[in-house]
């Protein structure tokens, strides 16, 4: 876990420093906030190492969370207070009555087809080919299920998928030559071609989905993930807390882009993943911190498509104006 050390010096800092947090959260200390170990979640542990979120609460700390089913888990029992989460979740928690709110999203797409074959170059040249994806009816499953539609090909007819519980797991199959392509996110997939060329036998990302996207969406990039905070979170932190969280992420997307290397240090131990792959993974993970509201119209069109196929996805509906936290 990653903390703020020595917040306070001592009783009159910590009096100083009330004065400049939100009453409403003073009291309230070892707040979580979450992320998958992913690179957007980068930008939450950067905010809590430069001391952009202090005046939250003192000793914010950055943890990251493994499998889909411990976020909901997590998210259902107001333990995750504030996570990076799949857009379509947030919808999902949201209109199911369970009060999250998207404050904003920090990537545009950051899934990628990694494979052996370069002659691999766009949805349909994976027909006929067995293909790795991690998370059954989550967040790749539906982006890729969609793109597979969109180029015409049926899942067991035209090509086999083959699912797995986790990125890596996913990523070790093509890895083992028992796939011949594999749906892999970052920092996994830096660290794959990393791996695989290291042993001799190269894999290469041959297709971007956040391109690829466009068939489907009429232009690229895909609004996936951002941070959400709880009902109950947001009530206690009130208007300027939102305020405050939003604009520490900014800042911290400035210096992550800056310094990749001092970013990726501080998430290596919870990501399980050398500092300098994460590094190297940064550039090709379309980092944002885009005001959800700002770019409702992208999140709405993202949600229709979705919800196309399955309303279910969304929680039935699209999330009217209150889902968007700023």
């Amino acid at each position: 876990m990653l903390n703020r050390r020595s917040f306070l010096a001592g009783a009159s800092a910590a009096s100083a420093a009330g004065l400049f947090m939100p009453a409403i959260v003073r009291a309230q200390e070892n707040l979580v906030f979450w992320g998958p170990g992913a690179t957007p979640s980068i930008l939450i542990a950067q905010a809590v190492a430069s001391g952009g979120l202090d005046a939250i609460a003192p000793g914010i700390a950055f943890k990251a969370w493994k499998t889909p089913d411990e976020l909901r888990a997590g998210l259902s029992s107001g333990s995750m207070p504030a996570s990076v989460v799949p857009s379509y979740v947030a919808a999902n928690f949201y209109n199911r009555g369970l009060g999250l709110k998207l404050l904003n999203i920090n990537t545009n797409g950051l899934l990628y087809v990694l494979a052996a074959d370069k002659g691999l170059k766009d949805i349909a040249s994976l027909k006929g080919k067995i293909v790795g994806v991690p998370f059954r009816n989550d967040m790749p499953d539906y982006v890729f299920g969609r793109l597979l539609e969109k180029a015409g090909l049926v899942p067991g007819t035209d090509l086999e998928l083959n699912y797995t519980a986790s990125v890596p797991e996913a990523v070790q199959t093509l890895l083992a030559g028992r796939v011949d392509a594999v749906l892999s996110t970052e920092p996994a997939t830096t660290a794959a071609l990393a791996r695989s060329a290291e042993a001799g036998k190269p894999v290469h990302r041959v297709i971007d989905i956040a391109q690829a996207w466009e068939a489907v969406a009429g232009k690229p990039g895909i609004p996936q993930a951002g941070l959400a905070l709880t009902g109950p979170l947001v009530e206690r932190i009130g208007a300027e807390g939102v305020d405050i969280i939003q604009g520490a992420m900014e800042q911290a997307l400035e210096a992550v882009l800056a310094d990749p290397d001092a970013a990726a240090a501080l998430v290596a131990e919870e990501f399980g993943l050398p500092a300098p792959v994460i590094a190297r993974s940064i550039p090709s993970s379309n980092l944002a911190a885009a005001r959800a509201s700002a770019i409702k119209a992208d999140l709405v069109a993202f949600f229709e498509v979705l919800a196309a196929v399955n309303p279910a996805i969304v929680g039935g509906k699209l999330p009217d104006d209150g889902f968007y936290a700023l």
